[in-house]
């Protein structure tokens, strides 16, 4: 469901759950907010209404189920990708089976190594998605992640995507370029960036290459 309004979310929910519906996207809301404030604040930009306004006033809820399955190991639930937004707030119940893929050498693992994600009971999972890497100039890495089906329990996600409307334009910002000495990415209308992510399905993380200025 896309939420651009309460008026929009209180027409398409039932009526059973309307109410906390409605009372989580704000919250969720909320929080991306403040995360996407602190990000911009480790770029040099202070973040005003406008600005949040624009990079996450489209919100678009999934409700996706994945059924136990006989053969997890020959079955994928969501292949490898990332979100094209620039937050995503996940919640996910206790079952697990969310993974991402380490872009750098850090503490975490290895490079190109799949680490588990394991639930923590009241908390919400937040994605970085292409739109503030491309924003950052690429300090800020899109997390490209998948999520395997068991054999023993049906698993139950909720992501809120929070991302700019197809006519706002998206490029790294000035304040980003200055640090940097260059830019690494184009501006484009996130409407282009989201027709290519729909029109040109790759696995794993190639769609911020869309962006990407081809170095002569």
């Amino acid at each position: 469901m896309i939420y651009t309004s309460d008026d929009d979310a209180l027409k398409h929910w039932p009526d059973q759950c309307k109410g906390v519906a409605l009372k989580y996207l704000h919250a969720s809301t909320k929080i991306a907010k403040t995360i996407l404030e602190v990000l911009m604040k480790g770029l040099g930009v202070t973040m005003d209404t406008s600005m949040a306004d624009a990079y996450m006033g489209l919100r678009l809820v999934n409700m996706n189920f994945y059924p136990t399955c006989p053969a997890p190991e020959l079955t994928i639930g969501a292949t490898r990708h990332s979100d094209i937004g620039t937050l995503t707030v996940l919640l996910q119940d206790g079952v697990g089976g969310l993974s991402i893929k380490v872009e750098d050498n850090g503490n975490t693992g290895k490079k190109g190594e799949w680490i588990e994600i394991p639930p923590i009971d009241g908390a919400l999972v937040i994605n970085i998605g292409d739109t503030l890497q491309i924003l950052s100039n690429g300090r800020y890495k899109s997390a490209e992640h998948r999520v395997r089906t068991t054999s023993t329990h049906s698993r139950v996600s909720i992501p809120l995507f929070l991302g700019p409307r197809p006519e706002v334009k998206i490029g790294p910002l000035p304040e980003a370029v200055d640090k940097d000495g260059g830019t690494e990415y184009k501006e484009c209308l996130f409407g282009e960036y989201k027709n290519n992510f729909y029109g040109e399905f790759h696995y794993g993380k190639k769609y911020p290459d869309f962006a990407k200025i081809t170095q002569p």
